[in-house]
């Protein structure tokens, strides 16, 4: 028996409202096979195509997603964390990868133009030449596309060294401007965005149409204020969550720039 949905409410939402409650119920397993879409039709008694609308709906939703060549599974709730104040001070202490449950990929690495948004980031003209660093970080279990980015250096500091070339570092990132910068990273902004993806995000994440990302655009500074790294990321917004932690000003005080939400 489907959902009440009202009498005008198309079979193909009513049996998406059916299969949501199957899997908010844990009818199936998180990170289980979804079953087969023929096996659906016979249990709705309803077309392929009428079924399929409806799936379109729950992979929309992000209940559940489409592996290539492999088949349809039920997501797992779990979403992957950012605590972005801790990051580094882990990072410091194993010398590892700022992500190293991930398996990276480097798809460029040399100098190109600055985006716009990043060349605002960096308060340099838009055409000014970087070193840039593009990633794609995987899922080790299952290689599935977690996060797409990049890494925004200057030329004074990552020119004509091993950043330059497509090969994984072999310590976190900020591990190594330090080293070839002799400065250290002591503050940083996030500033973070929800919004749709741009065709080629959506195919490297292999998201469905109309699902949101998440993007942030971190800027890293010394400590007499020169950027030496302005990354980005994005992930599938259904995919994370960012968690802050952070004291509370016991006496009044005016920021620079108030909250308006």
């Amino acid at each position: 028996m489907t959902e009440n949905l009202g009498v005008k409410a198309p079979k193909y939402l009513q049996i998406a409202a059916e299969l949501r409650r199957d899997i908010r119920e844990g009818r199936f397993n998180p990170g289980g096979r979804f079953p087969a879409e023929t096996a659906l039709a016979t249990r709705f008694k309803v077309s392929t195509l009428t079924l399929r609308n409806a799936i379109g709906v729950l992979r929309a939703e992000g209940l559940i997603e489409s592996r290539h060549g492999v088949g349809t599974f039920v997501r797992e709730s779990r979403r992957l964390q950012r605590q972005s104040r801790h990051r580094y001070g882990r990072a410091r202490d194993d010398q590892k990868l700022l992500t190293s449950h991930l398996r990276h990929e480097i798809v460029f690495a040399g100098r190109a133009p600055v985006p716009g948004e990043i060349a605002s980031a960096m308060d340099v003209p838009a055409d000014t030449e970087l070193v840039v660093r593009r990633r794609h970080l995987f899922n080790r279990e299952t290689d599935r596309p977690e996060e797409i980015g990049a890494s925004y250096i200057p030329v004074e500091i990552a020119g004509g060294t091993y950043l330059e070339e497509p090969k994984v570092v072999p310590k976190a990132l900020f591990l190594c401007i330090e080293e070839l910068s002799g400065k250290k990273y002591t503050s940083a902004r996030d500033h973070w965005l929800s919004r749709l993806p741009t065709a080629e995000e959506a195919a490297a994440l292999e998201l469905p149409t109309g699902a949101p990302v998440m993007q942030v655009i971190h800027v890293a500074r010394a400590d007499d204020g020169t950027v030496l790294e302005v990354s980005e990321s994005v992930w599938p917004a259904d995919r994370i969550v960012v968690i802050d932690e952070y004291p509370i000003d016991p006496q009044p005080v005016m920021p620079e720039t108030p909250s308006e939400v």
